[in-house]
């Protein structure tokens, strides 16, 4: 686990650089991410024209590419923004959403693997043994859905690809190939509202947009979800209150 001085660090770095996240995301978690990157510090942008994503990754400082609500048009601008991303130097994060469920998600996701190399990859346990299925060996991937199958697939996913492997969960496991870190936070409120996976997505670009280590900079993101959640469940005991309470949450971290 990485020390609490860590996180407050790179947490004050979020907030002093307000680094400006450019995520090319889903219809249904649009509002709840933007408004999760305002409460964190940073700064969101979602452009999804291919005509402009030369200007707008040049103006951004980290790239999302979340598979949420795919078209044509979407993954023709994700792939543009992917490699423009990734010739300047701008750290990428994949949310494989619902990876696994069809062939136009599961394919896509690869496809993204393959030619753009994303630098940190973010889902749960589901879809990172989805992406995993093609590119690792590891029998895992056909067991359920134990820790220590996820754990060994998101190391063995990682070796692979080069990227960083942030799985969530009840526990959030969060690898390099070699360390793994755990994030323990968390509330059971989490999976009623619509978008957290996708807001630990924006928050892990904009820790990434701050720190070079990405693995760090992963985890740092996963504490501030678990974190912010304990904290929202505290005062919330329904779905509805706890989406306003966990932005709220986010805000007040560490003050």
């Amino acid at each position: 686990m990485i020390e609490q001085s860590v996180f407050n660090e790179n947490l004050q770095m979020v907030r002093e650089e307000s680094p400006l996240v450019h995520s090319i995301t889903n219809f249904v978690v649009m509002n709840f991410t933007a408004n999760a990157l305002l409460a964190i510090g940073a700064s969101p942008v979602m452009a999804h024209a291919s005509e402009e994503m030369e200007e707008m990754v040049s103006i951004s400082s980290s790239l999302v590419l979340n598979i949420g609500t795919l078209s044509n048009k979407w993954i023709e601008s994700m792939h543009i923004a992917g490699k423009i991303a990734k010739k300047k130097g701008k750290p990428i994060v994949l949310d494989p959403v619902g990876a696994g469920a069809t062939f136009l998600r599961t394919s896509t996701a690869h496809t993204i693997m393959d030619e753009v190399r994303p630098d940190i990859i973010r889902g749960n346990a589901s879809e990172i043994l989805a992406v995993a299925k093609s590119a690792v060996s590891t029998k895992g991937v056909e067991s359920t859905l134990n820790p220590e199958d996820v754990i060994e697939v998101g190391k063995e996913l990682a070796t692979k690809t080069g990227s960083v492997i942030s799985i969530s969960g009840e526990t959030d496991y969060i690898t390099d190939g070699k360390t793994v870190y755990k994030v323990t936070e968390g509330h059971q409120l989490m999976r009623r509202v619509t978008g957290t996976g996708c807001a630990a997505s924006v928050l892990t670009a904009a820790f990434a947009s701050v720190n070079k280590d990405y693995l760090t900079a992963a985890t740092c993101a996963m504490m501030a979800m678990g974190k912010a959640a304990v904290q929202a469940g505290k005062e919330a005991s329904s779905p509805g209150t706890f989406n306003y309470k966990f932005i709220d949450a986010l805000y007040n971290l560490g003050k």
